[in-house]
Formats: C-alpha cells, structure tokens, sequence
C-alpha cells in the first residue's frame, strides 16, 4: 500500500523479478485512488489482499502515514482476514517478503525477513 500506485507497481515488479527462477509468491499492489491520484483506498487495499489470498496469510506493507492508518482501520474492523501488516521498510521489506514467500516461508518466517531488512546496511 503506498500512496501512489506508480511506487507500489514498481516494488511488486520488482519484488516478483529479484525471485530469480520459479513462481513468485502472489503480489498484488494497492497505490493511489481509484482515479490513479496520489492518496490512500482502503477498497484498493481491499482488492489487493483479496487477490494475494492463497489462504495461506497475506502480509501488508504500507509507505507511510495514512497508508499505514488505512490498513490498520481495515484490520481492527476485521477486513482483512489473515492479514498482517509488516513493520518494515517498503521496498528491502517486500522484496525480502517475497523471496521468502517464494521459497515455502510461512507467514511467521516472512514478516521476520521484511524485519530482519530493516538492518540491510549499505556501508
């Protein structure tokens, strides 16, 4: 979930293509509003975990403020079944998710790689 769909299309391509070889887990992106304005929707939220469900847990990164604000209105209301939202860093985080989730992690085991990239040093 990030406030503009441009920036969360990109993170899932590349999420999806640092998967290197066989079928990434699913990934789907919530960005903008519905008009494709920058801003946050909780029904394009909605959708995305609905087209991620594998029924196997959905995790959730969100950019900032009311991205973060929208998921967790929609969990408390019990929206979002399965669904956790990852205290992580957006993009290392959902790449991290994702190649974890590609490679058979359960939930537990992605939400602690989108963690453990919080610590990714560059220097």
């Amino acid at each position: 979930m990030s406030h503009s769909r441009a920036v969360a299309e990109s993170t899932a391509a590349l999420a999806r293509a640092l998967v290197g070889t066989g079928d990434p887990a699913p990934v789907a992106a919530a960005g903008g509003l519905p008009d494709g304005s920058v801003g946050t929707s909780a029904e394009l939220v909605r959708r995305a975990v609905a087209d991620a469900d594998r029924k196997a847990g959905v995790v959730v990164f969100c950019d900032m403020g009311s991205a973060v604000l929208t998921v967790k209105a929609l969990l408390t209301a019990g929206e979002l079944r399965d669904a956790h939202i990852a205290d992580a860093p957006f993009v290392e985080g959902a790449v991290a998710a994702v190649v974890t989730a590609s490679a058979g992690g359960d939930v537990a085991a992605v939400l602690a790689a989108a963690d453990d990239a919080r610590t990714y040093r560059k220097l």
